[in-house]
């Protein structure tokens, strides 16, 4: 299968299926690793890469075959997080007031917002504080620019099917991998309970990795945040779900490379996507029936 690629430096990188094409758009927002020159961060650079979703991308390089447009952020989470409100901006980050309305959310509050505050609990990412041209560079530079990409292709997808489906695709540090009662989990299904995706099809991938022997969640402990909000209505056929991997299942968070078993994560993945495209195909066939 020939597939497209178009890259922006710095700012996405955008893998398109040339061949058959599906309704299906994949993308790993938070696996980026070109660090711009103007990120000025007094904390440790290992650190700022523990909050990677480390080369997440890789595992999902194979989308496209199976018809998927495939979405790679190239900037880093830790710089701007295109997973959050644009005016979910933290007070205490600002030199000075900002000059138009912001609305920080509980996540600004401790730390973790548009613009991150601290790498982790008690380490902060800056020495110093931001003033509101460097956020309003990153918004319209990084922030914007990944969104237009992303709503377009949604937009265009759905235009010329009548519905699409986005998986929005996350790794979980193993310390996070758990339910709110302790209950240790490979993945999670985030749908903003029932919001943003038909349950049909977040229930087929939920069967699908149980029966592959793997510890499934739905929206716990993550429900999902800015991205499936914004672009998920299943009432219009618009259907979007977070999907959140425990880096238990192919990354060494200590010596930050891939485990061996890597390589069949990715092949559980593609068998995913395979699974995802035969449902989606024949949901259309239906539609086209009815």
């Amino acid at each position: 299968m020939s597939i497209d690629k178009t890259e922006l430096p710095e700012i996405y990188t955008l893998y398109e299926p040339k061949d058959v094409v599906i309704p299906l758009l994949v993308d790993s927002p938070h696996s980026g690793r070109i660090y711009p020159n103007d990120f000025g961060h007094a904390c440790a650079f290992r650190a700022l890469q523990e909050t990677e979703d480390n080369h997440l991308e890789v595992l999902l390089q194979n989308a496209p075959a199976y018809g998927a447009t495939l979405l790679q952020c190239e900037f880093p989470r830790c710089y701007i997080d295109v997973n959050r409100a644009a005016d979910d901006i933290d007070n205490a980050l600002l030199e000075k007031p900002c000059i138009y309305p912001i609305r920080p959310t509980s996540r600004s509050s401790v730390g973790y917002g548009l613009i991150r505050r601290l790498v982790k609990p008690g380490m902060p990412v800056y020495d110093r504080l931001l003033t509101f041209e460097e956020i309003q560079h990153r918004i319209n530079i990084y922030y914007l620019n990944y969104h237009k990409v992303l709503q377009e292709k949604l937009d265009n997808l759905h235009y010329n099917f009548g519905h699409v489906w986005y998986m929005n695709m996350h790794s979980m540090p193993t310390s996070s991998a758990r339910t709110e009662d302790g209950r240790p989990v490979d993945f999670v299904l985030g749908d903003r309970h029932g919001k943003t995706c038909r349950r049909d099809f977040i229930y087929m991938l939920k069967t699908f990795l149980e029966q592959a022997g793997f510890r499934v969640a739905m929206n716990d402990p993550y429900q999902g945040v800015e991205l499936i909000s914004r672009h998920g209505n299943p009432a219009i056929g618009r259907n979007a779900l977070q999907f959140e991997i425990s880096k238990s299942l192919y990354w060494n968070e200590i010596s930050q490379e891939f485990l061996p078993q890597a390589k069949l994560v990715e092949k559980l993945l593609n068998n995913m996507f395979a699974v995802a495209a035969e449902f989606i195909e024949k949901e259309l066939v239906q539609q086209a029936a009815d």
